[in-house]
């Protein structure tokens, strides 16, 4: 079977613009509806990939956390080339916690943190992240091996040792959230780990914006995206834009 592999995607629809941000392992479906969903209702939407994301698994571990930030960086930059001066950022996990780094580092109109990790999560849980995303892989272009491709052998050949350097970029992100002063919405799915759902309480904390909130989403999990209250979600990134002041 051929997979059609993801894309970035723009839709521009007015001067509001918004970057949408996937998570680790993940690509720009995690956030293609939500993107569909903004511009119907006039909004300027541009969904970056990280590089090595989207494809066969050898790809994505033969790249680094920095390439991936870098990534987003650009998809930002992307923004700004075409002229759009006031950028809001929504990501979801690590595409949560990058919405936060661009916070500290580039001018952003707000930011939604969708289940985005404030403290370190151990390199044996995103390497299992990993494995999972190589087995799946495996099943869709169906080259699955049930007797050959079991998890203890798939992790053998899928190992990415910068995980620990995603590890201090959360870390060293989370250490500058004090930094941040542009409003921030916070969302968690109360059926994720509750690792996500204590780093949502750590980063309203943290921040020192005038205007910042959390929300609870009782029976989502952690891709809020994509979960059974997803409309919601929508909705809810979609009002808290609306409150802003634009200048249009």
């Amino acid at each position: 079977m051929k997979i059609i592999p993801p894309k970035p995607f723009t839709i521009e629809a007015s001067n509001r613009a918004v970057l949408l941000l996937h998570g680790f392992t993940g690509n720009t479906n995690d956030v293609k509806r939500l993107g569909r969903y903004l511009a119907e209702r006039n909004y300027t939407v541009h969904a970056p990939l990280y590089k090595g994301h989207g494809g066969a698994p050898e790809a994505l571990i033969n790249t680094d956390p920095i390439e991936w930030w870098n990534s987003a960086v650009e998809g930002y930059d992307y923004l700004r080339s075409l002229g759009y001066d006031e950028i809001a950022v929504a990501g979801v996990s690590l595409g949560g916690i990058f919405s936060l780094r661009l916070g500290e580092e580039r001018p952003t109109k707000a930011i939604v943190a969708m289940s985005a990790p404030a403290i370190a999560k151990s390199t044996d849980s995103l390497q299992n992240r990993i494995v999972d995303y190589a087995i799946k892989y495996k099943k869709l272009s169906g080259t699955y091996d049930e007797q050959n491709d079991s998890p203890s052998k798939v992790a053998q050949y899928v190992r990415m040792p910068s995980l620990e350097y995603l590890q201090g970029m959360i870390n060293d992100t989370s250490s500058k959230l004090d930094t941040i002063q542009t409003p921030v919405h916070i969302l968690r799915g109360l059926n994720d780990d509750d690792y996500y759902c204590q780093s949502a309480d750590i980063i309203y904390n943290s921040v020192k914006s005038r205007i910042k909130s959390v929300k609870s989403f009782i029976n989502s999990g952690h891709i809020l995206t994509l979960d059974k209250e997803k409309e919601l979600v929508f909705e809810e990134v979609y009002r808290f834009f609306e409150s802003l002041k634009w200048n249009d």
